[in-house]
């Protein structure tokens, strides 16, 4: 995959034919979605990183989702050669995972527990959370909506999910972690099935 060109207000064009796209209206939201919306930060996200529908000019079958680890796009793959591009936040240098997953699970405001690693790098975590667990909601770092990636059967531990922090979107953060914003983590939620392939590059 490769960037074909760009537009003046610097939206990338990638896998897209002509450079054309199209905002795509927002997901319905429960009372408890905008109850915890509230609790996010109001933070400006770069105009391409919106959620686009575009022409798609790839060979992967619809249904399929595609990361773009290095220009912090995913795609998800619509029939008759469209997508919908949504911006990410992807994974430090040192944290960064690549592969093909297939989603699992989905979970609607996950609880988050945190790993082995994450304690060791962030160790205040202990004393925030003293039965290891938190809560879903507005505050959890995997915001919205969680999709669970395994290969051969086997959870990975990496997750396509929201975030608290929108502000990160466009930027190499995560502990490997796809972040999406939380409106744009429903909008994927509500399209993708169990047994969707993920493509991590």
């Amino acid at each position: 995959m490769k960037v074909t060109t760009a537009i003046a207000m610097g939206i990338s064009c990638f896998l897209l034919a002509g450079c054309q796209y199209t905002a795509t209206p927002d997901p319905s939201l429960s009372v408890y979605d905008r109850e915890q919306f509230a609790k996010v930060p109001n933070e400006t996200i770069d105009l391409q990183f919106n959620r686009y529908k575009i022409a798609y000019t790839g060979s992967e079958a619809p249904n399929t989702i595609i990361v773009d680890t290095k220009d912090h796009f995913l795609y998800y793959v619509l029939p008759h050669h469209q997508a919908i591009r949504y911006g990410v936040a992807t994974g430090a240098e040192a944290y960064g995972w690549t592969g093909t997953a297939t989603v699992q699970d989905k979970k609607e405001w996950p609880t988050w527990t945190p790993t082995a690693s994450e304690y060791e790098r962030w160790p205040y975590i202990k004393k925030a959370l003293p039965n290891g667990v938190m809560p879903g909601g507005g505050d959890n770092p995997l915001g919205a909506r969680a999709l669970y990636l395994y290969q051969d059967g086997k959870d990975t531990g990496y997750r396509i999910h929201g975030t608290n922090e929108p502000g990160e979107i466009g930027h190499s953060v995560s502990s490997g972690c796809i972040r999406m914003a939380n409106i744009n983590a429903i909008d994927l939620f509500n399209r993708v099935k169990v047994g969707t392939k993920v493509i991590v590059r």
